[in-house]
């Protein structure tokens, strides 16, 4: 939490820094969109997967304050998670999907005029709300065989309860995509990738983890359609 904190507030206070020194006429925009993840968590040790889907949408602010530079924040919902990958004859399946309440706090950089590249870059945050599990016949019955043979060994970690999971991820996230203005408010598509610095279970700080490393990989398709109100 401390590394988040010490990155939204360099990404504030080196925002002036790129102001251009003629007069500008600030402006606010809302906006609302949505759009798909491809998601997957960073195991080590690791854990076999494929992609996994998952759907992401909320409201957005952006605030111009300069030209070719503002502030964009939103909030989000978010379906993170992962698929784990089995050998087919096996019978085995397992996904994972974690919902998420997200904040990402960006500067938001841009060229052009009507028709725009924009690049977007900063810390995020996201609070866990809930889980939904599918986990195979298959993979339930052999859990339980290799714990009933070795109940002391680390097995299935993943698959425990969301209690056991921290509530609270971080980390940074970067976009890159197009704005076309128009009449009727300004249409932003966006690809994004979001790199987490938080575990979501515990780490090798603790001398019961058995993951030294579990955090969030996302790439992301974002549209969102905002309007001008200053």
């Amino acid at each position: 939490m401390r590394r988040f904190i010490l990155l939204f507030t360099l990404l504030v206070a080196f925002n002036p820094l790129f102001a251009q020194k003629q007069s500008f006429k600030n402006e606010l925009y809302v906006g609302a969109g949505g759009g798909l993840m491809f998601t997957h968590l960073d195991f080590v040790p690791s854990v076999s997967q494929t992609e996994q889907k998952g759907l992401v949408g909320g409201i957005s602010m952006k605030y111009i304050t300069e030209k070719h530079l503002g502030l964009m924040a939103e909030i989000n919902f978010a379906q993170m998670g992962w698929t784990e990958s089995f050998d087919p004859e096996s019978g085995c399946s397992y996904s994972r999907t974690l919902n998420y309440l997200e904040l990402p706090f960006m500067t938001h950089v841009y060229f052009g005029n009507k028709t725009r590249l924009i690049l977007n870059a900063g810390p995020k945050i996201s609070f866990l709300l809930g889980d939904r599990q599918q986990m195979s016949d298959a993979l339930a019955k052999d859990l339980a065989a290799r714990r009933e043979a070795d109940p002391d060994a680390p097995i299935g970690v993943q698959y425990g309860s969301i209690d056991e999971m921290k509530r609270v991820d971080y980390g940074l996230i970067g976009g890159l995509g197009m704005e076309l203005k128009t009449g009727m408010g300004d249409v932003d598509l966006e690809g994004r990738y979001y790199f987490g610095l938080g575990d979501l279970f515990t780490s090798r700080r603790s001398e019961n983890a058995f993951f030294s490393r579990s955090a969030h990989r996302i790439l992301e398709a974002k549209l969102t359609w905002y309007f001008k109100i200053r």
